[in-house]
């Protein structure tokens, strides 16, 4: 690929929507992701401030030194005179995310790679797309440092690689300068093997051979560049003095030496494969499944080159993850007729009849397809997409019975949940927590408490708000990264059970403006019942 992974991630949508600070009362225009920032800012992201008490009497004067209140020395950032300051990295400015570029101002870059490594799966899409945004955010290095903005860079690179959400990931390190980065290379360098584009990575390290120790790498890339000489010496060296596992040996060699294992059985499959011996066993003709490998690698399948039932479950699984546009997804499913039955290709084929009947605009031919569509998508884990992608298309159709309270579920889930809440007909029925939704998409204070646990939190959390003081602390003291990472990791716990962690969680993103998310995650906890 000739374009840099930075183009093509400015020039391709991904299905991550950025939270909106305060009152999420414009909910209905369609949702951000990092493509349409360009025409639609999002307002930014203030903590509360204490109100200016007015006095009409002058301040009073002391004319004396100032004096500290600790005898501990203040910790002093040194650069040389000539040094030039460190840059922000990130792929989508502070007026889009609403966080300021001093997001990790006073954090140490150790503790905060240690944080997001061990950040486990958010399970929504909600939680997810507010970490999509912090690691994508631009901002400024930790306490002003360069090495801290390399670790910190490395961190959210490894993360979004985990998310599979490998096109931002390689924009974010080749923003950063991984292409002369010790730091970063390695990194850069196997994402590229992911999507094809490592020729770049290697054009960097035939330039500088001092970016990477991984030897192979350096035989991978020697080979690349032609110089068949280097490369044999190296995986010479490389076997002698044992510095490569035997399994990545074995595909080197059979790399180098294609006309010697003609004839010979298949390697094993390896039980953990790195990208490079992933693109080593696919360019001998061996490629590995997926399926059974970490998401990052699913983006492989959505190429051309692989079978379109291939492509179907990679985008899925990476669509759950947030990393993918839904509209990706949805015009996999439209793409061509299933040639099969059963599985995949029945959720294929409900899904285009309900496109078919829509595009009729006929209420009954949507009130036939409607609740089938919806069964296959909460098979599939991807409702909250469907739902953003086709919420608008539906809108105005006037259903009735099962099919109306499948459509109210379609709107509250998709960006314009407080419109379609305030156009709910009030005898609608949504469950036993339908007073609870309407309340939360509204805005407005729930009435009655909820008797279950979960229910019960988030009611909690939005008549009487209850964020934990550390983490505000932590806010207000140039530390809002790492508050918002703590959030997010109680509020995963809090989706899992936990109804005080969800309290707490829900009640901190709305003390720290995030409304929409706090909104957003509540609705979906009661709407796809994953967890009630």
């Amino acid at each position: 690929m000739a374009r840099s992974a930075l183009s093509v991630w400015r020039a391709a949508a991904i299905g991550i929507f950025l939270p909106v600070a305060g009152s999420a009362v414009a909910q209905t225009n369609a949702p951000l992701s990092v493509i349409d920032w360009l025409d639609s800012p999002s307002p930014r992201a203030e903590l509360p401030r204490a109100p200016i008490k007015q006095t009409s009497k002058k301040p009073k004067v002391i004319d004396e030194p100032a004096v500290t209140d600790s005898a501990t020395a203040p910790t002093v950032t040194t650069l040389p005179l000539d040094a030039a300051a460190p840059r922000n990295v990130g792929l989508v400015p502070a007026s889009i995310t609403g966080m300021k570029p001093d997001l990790w101002a006073r954090s140490d870059a150790a503790a905060l790679a240690r944080s997001l490594k061990s950040l486990p799966e958010l399970e929504l899409p909600a939680p997810n797309a507010l970490l999509f945004t912090i690691l994508l955010a631009e901002v400024a290095a930790p306490n002003g440092d360069p090495a801290a903005q390399d670790i910190l860079t490395r961190a959210r690179v490894q993360k979004l690689m985990d998310l599979g959400a490998v096109d931002p990931a390689l924009a974010l390190a080749e923003q950063a300068g991984a292409a002369t980065s010790r730091t970063l290379f390695d990194d850069w360098a196997q994402l590229s093997m992911l999507v094809g584009t490592e020729d770049t990575a290697c054009g960097a390290l035939s330039r500088a051979p001092y970016l990477t120790q991984d030897a192979g790498l350096r035989i991978f890339c020697a080979a690349r560049g032609g110089d068949w000489d280097t490369a044999a010496l190296t995986f010479g060296s490389a076997k002698a003095l044992k510095l490569l596992p035997r399994e990545k040996l074995d595909v080197l060699d059979r790399f180098l030496n294609p006309d010697f294992f003609e004839d010979a059985a298949p390697l094993p499959v390896p039980r953990k494969p790195d990208p490079l011996i992933f693109r080593l066993f696919e360019t001998i003709g061996e490629a590995l499944p997926t399926g059974p490998l970490p998401r990052a690698y699913a983006v492989a399948d959505l190429r051309d080159i692989a079978g379109w039932k291939s492509q179907l479950e990679a985008a899925e699984r990476l669509t759950r993850a947030g990393a993918l546009p839904d509209n990706r997804l949805l015009g996999l499913y439209t793409d061509r007729k299933p040639a099969a039955s059963g599985g995949i290709w029945d959720r294929v084929r409900t899904v285009q009849r309900f496109d078919t009947a829509l595009e009729t605009s006929s209420a009954d031919a949507v009130a036939k397809t409607l609740p089938a569509v919806w069964r296959e998508m909460k098979r599939a884990g991807v409702e909250v997409s469907f739902a953003t992608a086709f919420q608008a298309r539906l809108e105005g159709l006037e259903l009735k019975g099962n099919s109306a309270r499948v459509q109210a579920r379609i709107g509250l889930l998709s960006p314009a949940y407080e419109t379609v809440a305030v156009n709910l007909p009030d005898t609608l029925s949504l469950g036993p927590n339908t007073d609870l939704i309407r309340a939360v998409a509204t805005g407005d204070v729930p009435k009655d408490a909820p008797t279950t646990a979960l229910p019960r939190a988030i009611f909690d959390a939005f008549a009487a708000p209850a964020p934990r003081d550390e983490w505000i602390e932590m806010a207000k003291n140039g530390r809002l990264g790492e508050a918002l990472i703590a959030t997010l990791d109680s509020l995963r716990d809090g989706i899992r059970g936990d109804s005080r962690a969800l309290r707490e969680a829900l009640g901190t993103l709305r003390a720290l403006g995030l409304e929409d998310t706090a909104r957003r995650t509540a609705l979906q906890i009661l709407l796809l019942e994953r967890s009630l």
